[in-house]
This record gives C-alpha cells, sequence and structure tokens, in this order.
C-alpha cells in the first residue's frame, strides 16, 4: 500500500515540477516582452526629448537674435 501511495506522489511532484516548469517559461516570456515594449518606449521618449530640446534651442536662439535686432524696442517697454 505505500509503494502505490509513493507512486502517486512522485506523479503529482512530477505534474507540479512540470506546472512550475511552464509557469517559469510564461512568466519569463512576460518579464521580456514587458521589458522589450519598456524599452521602445523610453527611446520614443528620449526622441521626443531630444526633439524638444532641439526646438526650444531654435526658439531661444530666435528670441535672442530677435531682441539683439531691435534693441529700441526692448528698452521702450522696459
Amino acid at each position: 500500500m505505500s509503494s502505490n501511495n509513493s507512486e502517486i506522489g512522485n506523479g503529482e511532484n512530477k505534474e507540479a515540477s512540470s506546472s512550475s516548469d511552464e509557469l517559469t517559461i510564461v512568466v519569463e516570456d512576460l518579464l521580456n516582452s514587458l521589458s522589450s515594449k519598456f524599452a521602445g518606449v523610453s527611446s520614443e521618449i528620449f526622441a521626443k526629448m531630444d526633439e524638444m530640446s532641439k526646438r526650444l534651442d531654435n526658439l531661444e536662439a530666435a528670441l535672442q537674435a530677435n531682441q539683439e535686432s531691435s534693441p529700441s524696442s526692448s528698452s521702450k517697454s522696459q
């Protein structure tokens, strides 16, 4: 009788181990997928920030050029 119980126990251990292995694989795939998506979104954000920085630099240069070209109008407003 005890040998039957140990055989049943071994079968359950194999099933639990197999389920655990499958779960591990699924979780690793999910983490890899999330990591890839995060990397993609992160690079998009950095690209947009770089673009915004360039546009702000251009705007600042344009404002400085405008102030230098018409100093009389800026002194009137002050």
